[in-house]
Parts: structure tokens; sequence; C-alpha cells
């Protein structure tokens, strides 16, 4: 027997009428690729994006189409993320800080109709527009007045909707629609890309609006660091017109200053961003002397969150952070920080362990752990295996086919991540299965050497990779990057991790670089670091 309930698709064109409906005059502000600002509502937004589709089907952008985006988190780049989608095509999110000949690849692979992009992209544009055969129209997003003279044939994108009309029937189509196209980072091998359809990602936006998880609401300032070109920016471009929150998009200002800047003018009660983004924000408060009395909580993901970072905002800053977990394959969220109703919030130090942990995991994202010949294992908080994960908003394969083997028989995709199952439903990473180090028989975690290591005051950023030893076949070696005008001592820096670490996991040695290789979504990049320390001569050291 069936339930006797409407069957009503769940579409991005509904999400934004909504907006516009019942949160049209609540503000969008944002920074523009020249620094200067911007400023609208829901309701105004919405006209943009009617525009906007229909500019788009006038063009010939047919249900499927891919329209790829290299831009900032700016109000454009909002209108084209619900325009494209509403019509049925496909919103290609490409980052813009690969190099050229992989954006081609990418605009190649996904044979996209239209690129999208902003004026500070317009060297990238000019250096692949011959090599890619499938783009019709290359549009920067700005207006004639100010568009740059490009080599590439380039229209502007206010031009390209100032004729399109402002009402629209929005097209009706199964929710299970593609809608969003996002390509992995490509560690190991081409990347792949994760497709997500409309049923998903709003169904990801509502888990998203819960209080243990992002919790933002209508009253809320949502500071949207992470970028759109990065899955979704974690769905806050979509959660925050389902509840009505004022969204401010920084734009290309992402360094402290600016930032602090933004928080203190807007009112920023919620922000989302990675550990590299918090560290230089808190670095200028800590500078200035300047307090951010409105924000209720920052949000952190993408890589660990160090004790001492997370020290240091709840302590002195007094902004409580909440670690989460997730992947480009997740659409990202997966596990957020939330106390468990046990906890005695009273007792500071008894917290923070648990906020150190990749977050409770979330309704909606099953978890197991697996081990090397696929048995499972037990949800203990002791054992360790391989993190398999599925859901609704979990990818079931890649774009045309490709990693096949990252998902399992029996419906499961692995995260290549190397977990922990706690019983209260903490998740912890111990670290990722390519940099897990194998020494001597026994794994080494790369993760728990970088949090100990970041607990030293004059560390900034540290990441632990494994090199080539003739008795124990790896040996840890930890990379640091000083904080500027500070020089760490090795042997307190091996205090440190003695602490929290096993004592034969202690590096064999520490090199200090000035700046360690950071990705767009501000991972370190350890791929590049094993390339260029694979030849590094452990025995030469004290």
């Amino acid at each position: 027997m069936l339930g006797l309930m409407m069957s009503r698709e769940l579409m991005i064109s509904d999400l934004i009428e909504h907006a516009a409906t019942v949160h049209s005059k609540r503000e969008i502000m944002s920074v523009n690729a020249d620094l200067t600002e911007h400023r609208y509502g829901w309701a105004d937004c919405a006209v943009r994006v009617r525009r906007l589709a229909n500019a788009l089907l006038d063009a010939g952008v047919k249900t499927g189409d891919r329209v790829a985006t290299i831009a900032w988190n700016n109000y454009r780049h909002i209108e084209i993320y619900y325009a494209v989608s509403s019509i049925g095509a496909v919103v290609h999110t490409i980052n813009p800080r690969l190099k050229p000949n992989q954006i081609a690849w990418m605009v190649n692979h996904a044979e996209d109709k239209f690129v999208m992009f902003d004026t500070t992209f317009g060297p990238i544009i000019e250096g692949i527009h011959g090599s890619c055969p499938t783009v019709e129209r290359w549009v920067c997003l700005t207006d004639k007045a100010s568009l740059p003279d490009y080599k590439a044939p380039v229209e502007d994108y206010e031009s390209f909707i100032a004729d399109a009309s402002e009402t629209i029937e929005w097209p009706r189509f199964d929710e299970n629609t593609a809608c969003t196209l996002c390509y992995t980072s490509g560690t190991t091998g081409d990347p792949k890309g994760v497709l997500y359809s409309h049923r998903s990602t709003i169904l990801h936006a509502m888990a998203g609006c819960a209080t243990d998880v992002i919790g933002g609401g209508g009253a809320d300032t949502i500071l949207g660091v992470v970028p759109m070109f990065h899955v979704s920016a974690w769905g806050l471009v979509y959660s925050a017109a389902m509840v009505g929150a004022k969204l401010v998009m920084p734009g290309p200002a992402l360094d402290g200053a600016n930032l602090t800047k933004v928080i203190l003018q807007e009112g920023v009660t919620l922000m989302a961003g990675v550990p590299t983004v918090w560290l230089g924000i808190y670095n200028h408060c800590k500078a200035e002397g300047i307090k951010l009395p409105k924000v209720n909580k920052a949000l952190v993901g993408g890589s660990a969150l160090p004790e001492s970072l997370l020290r240091a905002y709840e302590l002195e800053l007094g902004i409580p952070m909440q670690q989460g977990w997730g992947m480009t394959e997740t659409s990202p969220l997966g596990s957020t920080y939330a106390p468990h109703p046990d906890t005695d919030l009273s007792d500071y130090e008894a917290t923070v362990p648990h906020k150190l942990l990749a977050g409770r995991r979330i309704y909606g994202v099953e978890m197991r752990i697996v081990d090397d010949e696929g048995n499972i294992l037990p949800q203990d908080g002791v054992a360790t295996g391989h993190l398999h994960v599925r859901g609704p908003w979990v990818a079931s394969g890649y774009f045309k086919g490709a990693g096949s083997d990252a998902f399992t028989e029996d419906g499961w995709f692995a995260t290549g991540d190397v977990s922990a199952l706690h019983p209260e439903g903490y998740m912890e990473i111990t670290d990722r299965s390519k940099d897990v180090i194998k020494s001597g028989g026994e794994w080494v975690s790369s993760i728990e050497i970088e949090n100990a290591a970041s607990d030293h005051p004059d560390v900034a950023m540290a990441a632990c990779i494994g090199v080539r030893h003739e008795k124990w076949q790896e040996r840890p070696m930890l990379i640091v990057q000083p904080v500027p005008g500070k020089t760490p001592d090795k042997d307190e820096i091996k205090a440190c991790i003695a602490k929290k670490c096993a004592k034969w996991w202690m590096p064999d040695a520490i090199v200090f670089q000035d700046e360690l290789p950071i990705g767009a979504t501000g991972k370190i990049l350890k791929r590049e670091l094993k390339v260029q320390y694979k030849d590094f001569d452990l025995e030469g050291e004290d």
C-alpha cells in the first residue's frame, strides 16, 4: 500500500522561487573581481536568474548541456548556479587554480557548451580557447564597458542577458536529472567527474540546515569562504536560499585583513572555510587586537583542524569551531561536530578530543570500515580500516564511467580514508590510504603526526610524508612551515609529537620550508612534497 501524499519533484527552480517569494529582501552581498561591492535581495537575484535562463535557452542550451564556470564566489556565479540547473542543463564548476592544460582537459572531457568566467581568469581563456572545440560561447562575468580586450571571442554577461525576458515557466522533469558537475582534484590519474542531481542537492541542503550539521537560519549572516568551484560551496548557496539567510560572498578578497573587514562590516554570524583561511583571519585579528563579536561559529573542513587553531579561536576569539568531513563524492557533507548529549560542556578540556575528530555522522550518510580483505570491522573507536559510505547524496559512479573501482559491488563508495568509527557516532580520520606510511610492516598515521606538530606555537602548518628507508621500507619525514618571523626548535616539535604519538612514529627528519604547496581548496599538496623529497637522505639526519 502506498501513502496518499503528493509526488512533487525536488527541483532547484523551486528553491530560487521560494527564496524570491518568502525571503525577497534578504540580502546577498558580494565582492566582485575588481573588489567593488554588490548588493541585492533574493527577489532581485531571481529576476536575473530568469533572464539568464531565457538567454541560455534562446542561445540553444538544451537539457543535459554543460555550462562551465571559472569564477569567484559572487552574485553572478550564484545566478549561473540557479539558471543553468533550473532549465535542466548542468553547471560545471572549474577550479581556476589548476594549470591551463588541466582546465582544457576538463572542458573537453565535460564537452562544455558555454564557459562563463570572471575577468581575473581572462588569461586562462586566452590560452585554452583554441583547444576547446565543444565550446560555442565564452562569456565574461562583467558588463560591456568593463570587458577587457581579449584575443579570444568573448562577450560580456550583462549584454548576454540584457534583452532576455524576466518571466519563465520553469520546466518540470525527473528530480534525478543532473544539475552540477564537479571534478575531483585528481591526485592520482585524471580528475573524475561527480555528477549531482536535483534530488541529491535539495536533500543535501536540507541536511545542512539542521542545527547539529551547519545550522544556518533566517537570522544568520553566512560568510561563504569555501569556493563555489569546490563541491558547490558545501551547499551554502542552496541552504541560505532555503532558510532566508543573508549571504556574504567574498570574491577574490581572501586574505586575513579583507575577510576580517567583511566579517565586521556585514555582521557575519556563521562562516565556513578551510584551516588556512581561519589561520589568516586569526593572525590578522591577533596582530591588530581585533575581536569578531557577532560570529557564533566557524565551520572547518577540507583538512584536519589543528588543536592550536581550535584553542586560539575558542579561547582567545571566543568563536566556537565546528569540524566537518566530506568529499566531492559526498556533496560534501558526511559528518560534522556536535556534542554528544552526555558531554559535560562545562569541562572544556574534555570536549577538545571530540572536537578534533571528523565529526558525528549525520543522518543520510551511512558509514562502515573494512580491512584489506573487505571484512567489516567493529565500530568501537579502536579498530581502523578503509572507510566506505553510502547515502542519497553520495555518488554512485563517475561521469563517463571513470574510476569504477572506487565503488563496491554491494553499493558503497570507498573513500580512500583510513578511519575509526566510534560508538557515539564520531568518525575519526587516521589517514588517507595513499598517505599511510608503512614502516616495518606497521601503519604510521601521517595525520596524527601533523596534528601533534601543529600544537607547537611556532608551527603554522606541517606535512608528514613517507620517505624510502633501506631497513624499514618507509619512515616518516616532517616538513614544517613556520609562523612568519619564527624559527621553531626541532626538539620542541619532537616533544609535541611525543606527547600524542607512539615513540616509533617519531619522524626521522624535520625540515623547514617557507611555504608548503597548497591547493585551491586549502589542502596541502603532499604529492608535490613526495616528489620534492623522494631522494631525501634520512641517514644524513641527526
